[in-house]
């Protein structure tokens, strides 16, 4: 029959792993906690750039076609040309940007793929039951 002093020592055993495992889950959760606040603020930041692109993109396009209304009737045309110049080149960069924010990212690749895996998980219950 074990002794009171191993029963003590073995039920102290067990209490220090449950310990340690409880406090590596915290720190694992706060670790991702802290990844996803990150990912988030990230997120905010891009969307407010990618806002003020399509504002500043629709500013442009109207300022282009103002031009080219004035354009049609005005008899100085050069300074004209090279500001629509400017502006066509202005567009072209802002659609650049917005294209490479609107391209998937890690994000999207892991919904992409997350979802895939739930799909992938379906259907094999669905065959094994």
């Amino acid at each position: 029959m074990p002794s009171n002093e191993s029963i003590s020592n073995s039920n102290n055993h067990l209490e220090n792993q449950e310990n340690s495992a409880a406090a590596k889950s915290d720190r694992e959760i706060s670790q991702i906690l802290t990844e996803v606040g990150q990912s988030l603020e990230e997120l905010r930041t891009r969307y407010l750039q990618v806002e003020q692109d399509w504002q500043r993109h629709a500013e442009l396009v109207k300022h282009k076609q103002e031009l080219e209304q004035k354009k049609a009737s005005n008899f100085e045309r050069e300074p004209i040309k090279t500001e629509l110049k400017d502006i066509e080149q202005q567009i072209s960069e802002l659609e650049i940007n917005l294209e490479s924010v609107l391209l998937p990212d890690l994000f999207w690749q892991a919904v992409r793929f997350g979802g895939l895996g739930i799909a992938i998980g379906w259907l094999l219950k669905s065959i094994a039951g």
